[in-house]
């Protein structure tokens, strides 16, 4: 495993490591800009479907980081990329918004709702009945069921909502068909990031807040592995699991440092 000062690539989530609730946490600017004056190749990563990399962008940028749209990927990316290696310019029908529907449109794919080759179930704020039992019955006639990402429930202004894991749960619950989910804790989304960013494993830092998404994927996908403390994790969440992180950071704002490209400002 790779020590930090051998880590020449990083992938890092993106909500409760860069960003809270729209602002921007501390550190998160500078070490964007280390990686940026530096030539580091780097990802954000979000599990995430809704919203495309130049959505994402926009979004950050009212955070105060300037993320340029290619160095993000989306779990809605990593679906499209790994469908496109299933069935080249294959088809899909689609429950998600425009992450997921541009993702596959790039990829090269058609949009049906007959006979598709996967039905795919992203995040949407709008989750519709007529959508889902349309679903149902087309798994049950042989689509390849697919879901971005697991998580059971997002945040809003009002509380928690039902999410992607939620109305996938309810499919399999219908079809008795358990979907392949491409998102993070899989370690495909991170093997699809690095693809991208021409990185390797040995020489690659995964940065999340997370024990049961970030780290586990991280871990499995052999990268460095660094848990910041300003998401969900607190000690007692750590402990919960049989695994630990390379190392564990009170924020990011720990691995900046005073780099050549700025030794003028000493």
């Amino acid at each position: 495993m790779a020590r930090r000062d051998e880590i020449e690539c990083w992938l890092t989530d993106m909500d409760g490591v860069l960003v809270h609730e729209n602002s921007a946490l501390p550190g998160a600017a500078a070490l964007l800009q280390q990686w940026t004056d530096t030539g580091t190749p780097f990802l954000v990563l979000t599990n995430n479907s809704i919203f495309t990399p130049r959505d994402l962008s926009a979004r950050l940028r009212d955070s105060g980081l300037n993320v340029p749209e290619d160095r993000i990927w989306t779990s809605a990316l990593a679906t499209a990329d790994f469908l496109k290696s299933q069935i080249p310019g294959g088809s899909a029908f689609v429950i998600g918004e425009a992450g997921i529907t541009t993702a596959l449109h790039e990829a090269g794919f058609i949009m049906t709702e007959t006979d598709p080759d996967f039905v795919v179930v992203g995040e949407t704020r709008n989750y519709s009945f007529e959508a889902i039992t349309k679903a149902i019955r087309l798994i049950l006639k042989g689509a390849r069921f697919i879901a971005t990402n697991p998580d059971a429930t997002g945040p809003s202004a009002d509380g928690p909502m039902p999410a992607t894991g939620a109305i996938a749960a309810l499919i399999t619950k219908a079809t008795g068909m358990d979907p392949y989910i491409v998102g993070k804790p899989n370690p495909m989304m991170f093997r699809s990031a690095m693809n991208k960013i021409g990185a390797h494993s040995e020489n690659t830092g995964m940065i999340g807040d997370r024990m049961d998404t970030d780290i586990i994927a991280g871990i499995e996908a052999g990268l460095h592995t660094i848990l910041v403390m300003t998401g969900i994790s607190d000690e007692a969440e750590i402990n919960r699991y049989p695994f630990r992180p390379d190392e564990i950071l009170s924020g990011v704002h720990k691995l900046v440092t005073q780099t050549p490209v700025e030794s003028d400002e000493i």
